[in-house]
């Protein structure tokens, strides 16, 4: 696998020469920040060695490095999951490769259900930490040596210091964003009004089918995480009707002004801020 990852790197590498100080994950209908920024190149996912393109609508499956502002990037507009029938290898792959070439911090998105009954549909929520649902680790089998560590500590995946930097920009911009616990399932299937129920008692806020996985990846290969949850609908059981990917998109597009000020008022200050 790390032979593939590296192949995989050498080939972007052989199309672009810039070298991305930040790397964003752009999740179900949240490409609309590529338009911001200042693209160096573009890579179809299906073009790069060992790559997969997702299946799913609202993800573009587009691999760009360019600037945002003045901080170098490399973007994936849009991810694969672990419902297409992926291997947990292949939902980790580009994550992993563009850790590989070299950013300091990750920016990752999804399109989340709310569950916490505090929260409303357009809800943008920092991470704070996660819950593993997924039924099992994507790190299982032979460690990479060459990544990271066998027994990766996980107590600080989403930095308190990332998530302050997001509350001042949120500020700055006159966004009001929660802060709370996304949990990870497997899917496809939308959760039952019971299994909500069961998540909200274990402490859950937020509830998707991403994220965990290139988060794990980012923890065993020591870069620091600020995760971004968009609450596209209220979770199964909250509300009095059916939970539909259309309504996903819907609520994406809706607050895409709001999302794209703060992901990249988020890169702007990463630029300006060392690591450490």
């Amino acid at each position: 696998m790390f032979k593939k990852i590296e192949e995989a790197v050498s080939f972007i590498r052989s199309k672009s020469s810039l070298q991305p100080l930040v790397g964003v994950i752009l999740g179900s209908g949240l490409g609309d920040v590529v338009d911001a920024i200042e693209a160096d190149v573009v890579i179809p996912y299906g073009d790069i060695p060992g790559a997969r393109a997702s299946s799913v609508v609202g993800h573009s499956g587009k691999l760009v490095l360019g600037r945002a502002g003045a901080v170098p990037v490399v973007v994936m507009q849009g991810r694969t999951h672990f419902y297409e029938g992926y291997s947990m290898d292949e939902v980790m792959f580009l994550a992993r490769v563009i850790g590989r070439l070299g950013i300091t911090r990750l920016v990752v998105t999804n399109a989340a259900g709310g569950v916490n009954k505090g929260y409303s549909a357009g809800d943008l929520m920092l991470i704070s930490d996660h819950i593993n649902f997924l039924g099992l680790n994507p790190l299982r089998g032979p460690n990479i040596d060459e990544l990271g560590t066998r027994f990766p500590d996980m107590s600080a995946a989403y930095p308190q210091e990332l998530r302050d930097i997001a509350l001042l920009v949120a500020e700055d911009v006159g966004i009001k964003v929660q802060e709370g616990v996304y949990l990870a399932l497997s899917g496809p299937s939308y959760e039952t009004p019971a299994e909500i129920h069961a998540f909200r008692v274990l402490g859950a806020d937020a509830v998707g089918m991403s994220t965990v996985p290139e988060v794990i990846a980012m923890s065993h290969m020591g870069i620091p995480v600020l995760g971004i949850s968009c609450i596209t609908n209220m979770a199964a059981g909250i509300l009095p009707q059916k939970l539909a990917h259309a309504e996903v998109i819907e609520t994406t597009r809706r607050v895409q002004k709001e999302f794209t000020a703060l992901v990249l008022g988020v890169l702007k200050r990463f630029g300006e801020k060392p690591v450490g």
